[in-house]
């Protein structure tokens, strides 16, 4: 029969070796067979195009000439603050201001222009424009032929935008640093460009178990990736959409102290090994 020190010894060792984790856990797109390349042996890019959904905020500049007529085609009410007026060098914008943020932002919400519960827009002077469902492209090639009929053509130009892509990351307290609303302006983010803004990932998040909720005209998508897996370029969720939320797990055995690191799961482990034989003792001597 085992002596009970040996016994707690081997107990000890398999514990640590089940509560440990290993490279392959947390390294980023490990190699595998289903990674998509093209002829060229380059992975093609398959990035989801935006399409507004309601109560976006859009950003609306009208870019004229400095003399043109646009004061007795646009109420005054659209026009940007003064401070504003200079956005391109011998040019005029007038429309709904700079852009300034979304989600959250004050300055964005009262200057800016809503999608509403019909899905449209309304620009004064031009009137309601069809946006929900629809591509921040396509919108702004209607508002331009709309604008077009009252300025000789080439001498304007419509300028819309969200506010860059704003996303969120929801995590539990190991990721408390990283969580909360992000912004950054740029035409296209990548989820592993949006994780390393932020610091990127402990070793006590689940990386093939990341969850995004994208919102959509239709409703909100549920999806989830694996991010130790190398093929997850080709989802259409390796790129973030503007809206979408980020959720992070942790590995159930890191809520319970373990696999942090591997001072801490052997600390833990000599406790409860501790722990076990101080009963096992206690018991034997009744």
């Amino acid at each position: 029969m085992m002596k009970p020190h040996k016994a707690g010894l081997f107990l000890l060792f398999t514990f640590l070796l089940s509560s440990c984790i290993s490279t392959k856990d947390v390294r980023y797109m490990q190699p595998n067979e289903s990674l998509v390349i093209n002829e060229e042996g380059l992975v093609p890019y398959n990035i989801p195009v935006y399409r507004v959904t309601k109560n976006d905020m859009l950003n609306l500049n009208i870019v004229t000439t400095p003399k043109g007529d646009a004061a007795q085609f646009y109420s005054t009410l659209n026009a940007p603050p003064p401070a504003a007026t200079n956005a391109v060098s011998g040019s005029s914008p007038i429309g709904m201001g700079a852009g300034i943020g979304q989600g959250g932002n004050s300055n964005f919400y009262f200057n800016g222009l809503k999608v509403d519960s019909k899905g449209d827009i309304n620009i004064m002077g031009i009137g309601f424009v069809k946006a929900e469902g629809r591509t921040i492209e396509d919108i702004t090639q209607e508002i331009q032929n709309r604008v077009n009929e009252n300025f000789v053509d080439g001498k304007s130009e419509v300028r819309l935008n969200t506010d860059g892509i704003t996303y969120y990351i929801l995590g539990d307290v190991e990721t408390i640093e990283i969580s909360g609303e992000k912004k950054v302006h740029k035409n296209t983010l990548t989820i592993t460009e949006a994780l390393s803004i932020n610091g990127g990932l402990n070793r006590t998040v689940d990386r093939t178990n990341i969850k995004i909720h994208r919102k959509l005209p239709e409703g909100i998508k549920i999806a989830r990736i694996d991010l130790t897996r190398e093929d997850v370029m080709n989802s259409p969720y390796y790129w973030v959409q503007n809206g979408d939320e980020i959720f992070l797990t942790t590995r159930s055995k890191n809520l319970n102290g373990l696999g942090k690191d591997p001072i801490q799961t052997l600390t833990t482990g000599v406790s409860v090994l501790t722990t076990a034989l101080s009963i096992y003792l206690i018991l034997t001597r009744l």
